[in-house]
């Protein structure tokens, strides 16, 4: 897909004499108003004047995006760095490399209607949680509920697509889902009520949140697209924090049961997440081993040596 050869160094040519490579690229998780400035990035042009044709794909989580990546399915996604270092650290997934952050912190958490009268994580004990296999809120659960005091033996868990999961708890099916923080804008005006927010970040830490990735094979033998997929990509990530009802429309516009307003609002509470007082994109070496750090000392991973160049490509970090 990537068409390696003959395109090492990864620039591109002009226009009438090099057609732009195709690639596809995996969101995080479904498609929601986060994912505005990957649309943005094809709408206004980034990627074809990088020299690249983009077809973007819901994705379903972490653990399922690295495995569409190693299979060939995809060129490039969007994972948990915290998902990334639990599947590399259990030996699950190998063939990968993380290029760029989109947030400089976790977004993780749990969601509920406020009307379900949970306040505090132990308020999660007896009752039912929506997830999706594969997704990082659900694979970093333990190492939550361990943190946070929390029976998790006493959840109920019950596994649903990515598109299932708002509208299943807002028809009171479920007492609460995993969710993203920055979601809660467009949850809370699909339920016409406040929701309660119990995100993992007041437990774990300073963790990264979303990131880039590609395979390893791509990352080592093509690094030009990797820069140039890249550069359009947080290119359109800077226009639509700073431009979020234009994104929210851009969004809406290929989502159409989306509303705009709704993925402008979760654009807008995205941008602390993605500025943090450092590049955009920026992923600090002594962060993530600090991250590594964390997950062995709370018994996520064992203590095998693994290292940050194990998962993360800082040659191709900006």
């Amino acid at each position: 897909m990537l068409g390696l050869a003959g395109c090492a160094s990864g620039q591109p040519g002009p226009a009438a004499t090099r057609p732009p490579e195709k690639v596809i690229c995996l969101t995080g998780f479904g498609i929601t108003g986060q994912d505005s400035f990957a649309y943005l990035a094809v709408e206004k042009g980034f990627f074809l004047d990088a020299g690249l044709q983009v077809q973007i794909r819901p994705g379903g989580g972490t653990g399922t995006n690295l495995k569409l990546l190693q299979s060939g399915q995809a060129d490039f996604a969007v994972v948990d760095l915290t998902g990334a270092l639990l599947e590399r650290g259990r030996g699950s997934y190998r063939d990968f490399r993380v290029f760029a952050a989109i947030y400089q912190r976790s977004v993780s958490c749990i969601m509920a209607l406020a009307s379900r009268g949970i306040t505090l994580p132990r308020d999660l004990e007896g009752k039912t949680v929506g997830y999706t296999e594969g997704g990082v809120n659900k694979t970093l659960f333990p190492t939550y509920a361990r943190l946070a005091g929390i029976n998790e033996a006493s959840i109920r868990w019950v596994n649903l697509p990515p598109p299932q999961l708002r509208p299943t708890l807002l028809a009171g099916t479920l007492d609460a889902i995993t969710e993203i923080v920055i979601g809660r804008p467009a949850v809370e005006a699909a339920a016409g009520q406040p929701v309660t927010v119990l995100p993992y970040s007041n437990y774990l830490g300073d963790l990264y949140g979303n990131v880039l990735a590609t395979t390893l094979t791509t990352a080592m033998g093509n690094p030009g697209i990797v820069k140039r997929f890249r550069d359009a990509m947080l290119k359109g990530l800077a226009y639509a924090i700073a431009h979020p009802d234009e994104a929210g429309q851009i969004l809406a516009k290929h989502q159409p049961t989306y509303k705009a307003a709704a993925a402008a609002a979760e654009v807008r509470a995205a941008e602390p997440y993605v500025r943090s007082g450092v590049t955009i994109g920026n992923l600090d070496e002594k962060r993530v081993m600090q991250s590594i750090s964390l997950l062995q000392g709370a018994g996520a991973i064992p203590d095998t040596g693994l290292r940050p160049a194990d998962v993360v490509s800082l040659e191709l970090v900006p």
